[in-house]
């Protein structure tokens, strides 16, 4: 199954086309007699002298983990459950994943490679987590140690050594949870979530305070920003757009001598040429610096100078323009595709991006906000405080929760309500229970989640469900919601066809953490700049005067006029000449595009 896969091919015209390797090497998979129903009747007993036999050739060749992936365990997990005992006793201290409990979802391949991507990296993350947690209580700390789950909830240090896979995408759910904290503080029903670091930006809608969400996400991309490359992993996410394109993305030609912007990337060592640590390739933050977006003394708090000198010369590998025109090229590349990402996201979902407001962070991302704006025609831009750490301060905002999903597929006019309501009840228990050992004061938010779809489709969409025993009266409600969504996804339904639901989400969380409320300020003031930097603009082509301010020393109320720069320790904010700024309640920057008129007046 592993090697099998869907049978799906990602580029359909390339002869060449190469597939990630699986997890587990062939020569380390075995299959042992056991057969249970779709329908989680035993068919075939499980074979225990099979399992016995692989577990001696896994002790000769130095296993250290196992992988317990039957067909139909999502139903029915009796032979993992059989096979895992029989795998402790054989094989003492062995660290087992089982697809019933990693992934108990249908789809075998997904629900296997899932399974086998948590068994290989179980034993170093589970050590690793637990090592820490004993090293802190013996450097005093006495509150409990949390870890951020791909789905934007933390999670104790107990559960996420046993589902290391759920840590994969953690890092960028914290910015999702910290776009939508301000969503929520500022009542912005619609963003657009920007974070921008070193090697990768990140796109992310978030509706009505809460991040799109999805079930899958994938790892090891043979080719790295195309879909269907990877290895799949069924687990809860954040629903993100990737796109090669950070400070550290490296500018090249291609064959045929077009300018291009990454994948790749000069990672922090050596980093940019402008870093003057080794670096001599050409990159976003060469080009932001040569354009004069970036103060060389200021960089870093200005704890080392940038070196203009040997950016431009990086750059000059480009062409026989001049430098200033190369950074104009590197930049505008960068921006149109995280643009072209944004609208292409949006078409995927069934939405747009130009009522949206823009809220920019990482450590990269408020250098470009402003004139991806521009391109995407949205009229607002939002740089919160902490935008160069935006994921960390997500880790701090993130609710204790934790998602469950299981298998139990149902045609809406035909749902056995006695084996779906014990399946809920399970699911609720179980996950109320986890969120408990991290905080066994709070009471859980509980939402539960039906991913459904019209008979012969191959994918489903999320429809929420009450929080509640469900009943025969309940299945017009179900179709009712089921048709809002698909409607509003897609424009229409189909009435013809009946709707059967695959799988079953529970979701339990003790709620974000909110900031606290902000008073308006009494007054305001236009801030004049006592600095001015030449910066080369993209949308006229030429150098213009940039008013240049050190957040430090602006205040709520504050006004800035366009075209300017905000400088602090871990980015730089640039307000193009399309926008003017102000400082609103929170110490937010708040880009706002002028009017016809001219912008915000004397």
């Amino acid at each position: 199954m592993l090697d099998l896969g869907t049978e799906s091919r990602f580029d359909q015209y390339d002869i060449a086309m190469d597939k990630p390797p699986p997890l587990v090497p062939r020569r380390l998979r075995f299959g042992v007699p056991e057969r249970i129903a779709a329908d989680g009747a035993v068919l075939l007993a499980l074979d225990e002298p099979a399992v016995r036999s692989a577990a001696a050739r896994f002790r000769e060749a130095g296993v250290e983990s196992v992988a317990v992936a039957f067909l139909h365990s999502y139903v029915n997990p009796a032979h993992e459950r059989a096979a895992a005992e029989i795998l402790r006793a054989e094989m003492p201290g062995v660290s087992l994943s089982l697809s019933s409990e990693v992934s108990p979802e249908m789809r075998e391949y997904e629900r296997f490679s899932t399974t086998a991507a948590n068994a290989y990296v179980q034993p170093i993350v589970a050590s690793y987590l637990l090592r820490l947690d004993r090293r802190l209580a013996e450097l005093g700390f006495r509150c409990p140690l949390f870890l951020m789950l791909s789905s934007g909830g933390l999670t104790t240090v107990e559960t996420a050594a046993r589902f290391p896979v759920r840590l994969v995408e953690s890092g960028p759910a914290g910015g999702a949870i910290f776009a939508a904290g301000v969503a929520t503080e500022l009542g912005i029903a619609r963003m657009l979530a920007l974070d921008v670091g070193g090697t990768t930006a990140k796109i992310c809608f978030i509706d009505d305070g809460k991040p799109q969400r999805s079930q899958g996400f994938e790892v090891a991309r043979m080719h790295r920003f195309r879909k269907g490359s990877g290895l799949p992993l069924r687990i809860p996410v954040v629903e993100m757009v990737e796109i090669g394109a950070g400070g550290g993305s490296i500018a090249h030609l291609d064959t045929v001598g077009r300018l291009m912007v990454g994948p790749h990337s000069a990672g922090s060592e050596p980093g940019p040429a402008c870093y003057g640590r080794g670096g001599e390739k050409p990159t976003v933050t060469d080009g932001d610096l040569v354009l004069g977006r970036i103060d060389p003394g200021s960089f870093a708090g200005g704890t080392f100078r940038l070196d203009t000198d040997a950016a431009e010369t990086a750059l000059g590998v480009l062409g026989n323009d001049t430098a200033g025109m190369l950074a104009l090229g590197v930049s505008e590349i960068v921006d149109e595709t995280m643009a072209s990402a944004a609208r292409v996201h949006a078409v995927e979902q069934g939405t747009s991006v130009e009522e949206r407001v823009l809220v920019a962070f990482g450590g990269a991302a408020p250098l470009h906000a402003a004139r991806i704006a521009e391109k995407l025609g949205i009229e607002r831009v939002i740089v919160p405080r902490s935008a160069g750490v935006g994921s960390a301060v997500g880790f701090l905002r993130a609710p204790i929760a934790y998602e469950i999903a299981r298998s139990l597929h149902q045609s809406i006019s035909a749902i056995d309500f006695q084996a779906l309501n014990a399946m809920l009840t399970r699911m609720s228990e179980e996950a109320h229970a986890i969120v408990a050992r991290g905080d066994p004061v709070a009471e859980g938010i509980e939402t539960r989640t039906a991913f459904a779809r019209y008979r012969g489709q191959g994918y489903e969409i999320p429809v929420d469900i009450p929080v509640r025993a469900l009943a025969p009266d309940d299945r017009d409600l179900l179709l009712a919601a089921f048709e809002a969504v698909y409607r509003a996804q897609y424009g229409g339904v189909v009435s013809a066809l009946p709707v059967e639901i695959l799988t079953w989400r529970v979701s339990v969380s003790t709620g974000a953490r909110a900031e606290p409320g902000a008073v308006e300020p009494a007054e305001t003031r236009i801030v004049m700049p006592e600095r001015w930097r030449r910066v080369l603009d993209p949308a006229c082509g030429e150098a213009l005067s940039y008013g240049q301010l050190r957040r430090t020393d602006l205040r709520p109320g504050d006004r800035i006029k366009g075209p300017a720069l905000i400088v602090e320790d871990e980015t730089t904010t640039v307000i193009s000449p399309s926008f003017d700024a102000a400082i609103d309640a929170r110490g937010y920057i708040v880009l706002t595009r002028k009017s016809t008129e001219g912008g915000m007046g004397p």
